[in-house]
């Protein structure tokens, strides 16, 4: 079993047990401080400005993303191949700063983003890595939608998570869709179907990667 690299969040379901009422529109908000905060609850008292508006269109981004996550999200990879080569200075990066192996944090945006910079899920998780707003903030990450710190950000939480795990590459996997604490409850990864498969996706894409060294 690879060994890789506890932390606080769940990621691509982070909103299976929220309020129905929860919306997709993400607002970026000033504190006081004056540090940003992303959210997809617009805080009363706070000065918001809203960056991505729920729609007919985002939602069917990414029930096309969803439904075609296992190879190429439908359309995209034809009109920009180019993508799956553009992050590799930031991914080599982030590789090196969490000791993280290049290929694993290349299957994970496979599968999170399928390489798009800018998708948000109707959950609220954003870019690349899809961070949800809390994660991002406890990752360090300010601004979810700059690529270099979404990279970063999403690479950190897969470096504290393999340490909760003790490297196991399954469990992290499991955890970074589920939630440390599903991963825990279960002593493996998750009787969740979406994230079953989830793991399965990203560790195909893992050993291509690291057979072939191909995008």
């Amino acid at each position: 079993m690879l060994r890789l690299l506890t932390t606080i969040l769940t990621v691509s379901c982070a909103l299976t047990g929220a309020s129905s009422s929860a919306r997709a529109d993400i607002y970026r908000c000033k504190r006081s401080d004056g540090t940003l905060h992303y959210t997809n609850i617009r805080e009363p008292g706070r000065r918001c400005q809203l960056v991505v508006r729920s729609s007919k269109k985002s939602k069917s981004k990414h029930a096309a993303k969803k439904k075609a996550a296992g190879s190429k999200a439908s359309g995209t990879g034809q009109r920009d191949p180019a993508r799956y080569r553009r992050y590799d200075g930031l991914i080599d990066e982030a590789a090196r700063l969490y000791q993280l192996p290049e290929p694993f944090i290349r299957a994970v945006m496979r599968v999170e983003s399928d390489f798009n910079p800018t998708v948000v899920s109707r959950a609220g998780a954003m870019g690349l890595m899809q961070l949800m707003p809390k994660t991002a903030r406890s990752m360090g990450v300010s601004d979810p939608f700059d690529v270099r710190q979404n990279i970063l950000g999403g690479a950190r939480y897969l470096r504290l998570l393999a340490n909760r795990f003790k490297g196991d590459l399954v469990l992290t996997v499991a955890a970074y869709n589920a939630g440390e604490g599903a991963v825990e409850k279960y002593n493996g990864i998750p009787p969740y179907k979406e994230t079953q498969r989830y793991v399965r996706r990203v560790l195909k894409h893992y050993y291509a990667y690291r057979s072939t060294g191909a995008p």
